[in-house]
């Protein structure tokens, strides 16, 4: 998988993907029209206004958000560096899929505050998140990253050894359904502890039912958090009418099966393109 060269090459700006980018990016739009149709007075400066607020957000919060490592600012350039385009993979990939910065920091505070030390996440990519929850929980910790992609799989595991915590996490390889099992099978015989801490950020279609084979197995620690990437989907399980993409249909439909399920807790966090965090409704002796 060839990195490219940033000094040779100008890398491509991440497309939006979040529902603040993709707000920004028709506000910039609908600023340059307005302007082009010979628009002015209050309405253009109305406009402009809510461009220069959508467009401001996201430098905002990472210039008051405590910087990325060494080590993650470096799997973050090789990530953006690297064509994804090139290859035979297990499934469409892009630097977009990165966590990134400012959530990568919001999974080491959920480590931080949870204590969790038996950490399990479904769908590494170049293993951005899997990496800042490693430093977070410190040299007695285990990840447990799950990747269907063999090459990308390959790729993190090279920045794990740079940055010294491949002894950390365990990366296996296959499809989440197939981890999940294999690791409820341990879990049942007694072979592995529970996770504290569970990062699904695997094929949207699947997320309700890895939430489902996590609540009906031996995988979790009596306090566990769940942390579900995605679940704003760019805005489209909100927006009027359909979601334009099956991963948007698969999304509202995992955000309205949450909502109504009596077994968990939960709460969306509108962070990059969203992250629900829920945890299982904790049974009282009345």
């Amino acid at each position: 998988m060839p990195d490219r060269s940033a000094g040779a090459e100008t890398l491509p700006a991440p497309r939006p993907v979040t529902p603040t980018t993709v707000l920004a990016s028709e506000l910039v739009t609908l600023c340059e029209r307005l302007a082009d149709a010979g628009v002015d007075g209050d309405i253009l400066e109305a406009a402009r206004r809510s461009r220069d607020l959508a467009t401001g957000l996201d430098e905002y919060v990472a210039t008051c958000t405590s910087p990325e490592s060494p080590a993650l600012a470096g799997l973050t350039r090789r990530t953006q560096g690297t064509d994804w385009d090139t290859g035979d993979h297990a499934v469409p990939l892009e630097q977009e899929m990165l966590s990134g910065h400012v959530e990568g920091r919001f999974l080491e505070f959920l480590v931080h505050m949870t204590g969790a030390r038996r950490i399990l996440e479904l769908g590494m990519f170049t293993g951005y998140s899997a990496l800042a929850m490693a430093q977070a929980a410190g040299p007695e910790a285990r990840v447990v990253a799950s990747e269907i992609d063999a090459d990308v799989a390959a790729f993190a595991q090279e920045s794990f050894a740079e940055a010294g915590v491949a002894d950390r996490i365990d990366v296996l390889v296959g499809p989440a359904d197939d981890t999940l099992r294999e690791l409820a099978g341990h879990a049942e015989r007694g072979g592995i502890a529970p996770f504290d801490l569970v990062f699904i950020d695997a094929d949207k279609a699947g997320y309700a039912r890895y939430l489902d084979r996590l609540l009906e197995s031996s995988l979790l620690a009596p306090h566990a958090v769940i942390a579900v990437d995605n679940t704003l989907m760019q805005g489209q399980p909100y927006r009027d009418g359909t979601p334009a993409t099956e991963n948007g249909r698969a999304i509202a439909d995992f955000n309205a099966a949450v909502a109504a399920d009596d077994r968990v807790e939960q709460v969306l966090v509108p962070i990059r393109d969203g992250v629900t965090l829920i945890r299982r409704v904790e049974t009282r002796a009345s």
